[in-house]
């Protein structure tokens, strides 16, 4: 049986700024239909790129600001635009003037959005009775948006529940990170929470066996994942070189290294993340 996902509220776009009341059409999963809020970043984010806008101009999760395309990106985001409901700035692509970085590939496409909201710890990722097993990714202080944008991908592809960080010190959603994710970002939750630990907490009181990833760990993710079997499972990955911070191993039911055919191999966390994700997603 999937995962569940949340259920796509109606979103609200325009350029103005929101009336005193206003809510965002943001959602949690099973439609629980809580009262959504603003982003925790509480910053409007620019998307840019052909993919990362499409895939943000159709997700009625989003709260959509300002749209500038050149010509030739409008041709090609038609029904995209056209089923948003908003009026793109046309720009010349001499002088795109959305405000990015320079070295940002941007395809003559950028959005100006709200950060999305997917709402409360508890509420997304509480076992249900149509998924009682649930699978969420746990990043401790993983800032490179390239790997962040890699791993949300990866959890998409193999049905976790959520991709969670801190607030702090992990990547906040930015156009780099939503055009590496290539719209894993509009449909996998990224929850950053307030303290990765308070989070690990929690998730260990709504029953879930957590599996910290550790080139020293003493059992290999293949052999330590079945025993999880039934249970809701996080897989808590660390920043390359410092790894796990002290207290992230510490709330860890187990370490678990993942299994190299050479004394000295190594991989990049989102690698790893893809590795560990494919054989959780195998449990029965």
């Amino acid at each position: 049986m999937p995962p569940e996902r949340p259920k796509a509220p109606k979103s609200r776009t325009g350029t103005g700024p929101r009336r005193p009341g206003d809510r965002r059409g943001a959602g949690i999963a099973g439609g629980r239909g809580r009262p959504p809020h603003r982003g925790a970043d509480n910053e409007t984010v620019w998307l840019f790129g052909i993919h990362a806008v499409r895939d943000a101009l159709v997700n009625p999760l989003r709260t959509r600001r300002r749209l500038i395309l050149t010509p030739n990106a409008r041709e090609r985001l038609g029904d995209a635009v056209d089923g948003s409901g908003m009026t793109p700035e046309i720009a010349d692509p001499r002088r795109f003037h959305a405000p990015l970085d320079p070295q940002s590939v941007h395809q003559g496409a950028a959005l100006e959005a709200e950060p999305l909201d997917w709402g409360k710890l508890g509420d997304l990722c509480r076992p249900t009775p149509r998924d009682p097993s649930p699978l969420v990714v746990l990043l401790d202080r993983v800032t490179d948006p390239h790997n962040v944008g890699a791993i949300l991908r990866s959890a998409e592809v193999f049905g976790a529940r959520a991709v969670i960080a801190p607030r702090h010190h992990s990547a906040p959603e930015t156009g780099a990170l939503a055009k590496s994710a290539s719209g894993a970002l509009e449909r996998q939750p990224y929850l950053r929470v307030r303290n990765l630990g308070d989070a690990m907490e929690e998730l260990r009181a709504l029953g879930y066996v957590l599996i910290g990833l550790d080139g020293a760990g003493d059992a290999s993710i293949d052999d330590a994942v079945p025993g999880t079997s039934g249970k809701p499972l996080g897989l808590a990955l660390g920043a390359e070189g410092p790894g796990l911070r002290p207290r992230t191993r510490e709330l860890c039911d187990q370490l678990a290294r993942i299994r190299a055919a050479r004394d000295f191999a190594s991989l990049n966390v989102s690698n790893a993340a893809a590795v560990a994700l494919h054989i959780a997603s195998m449990r029965k």
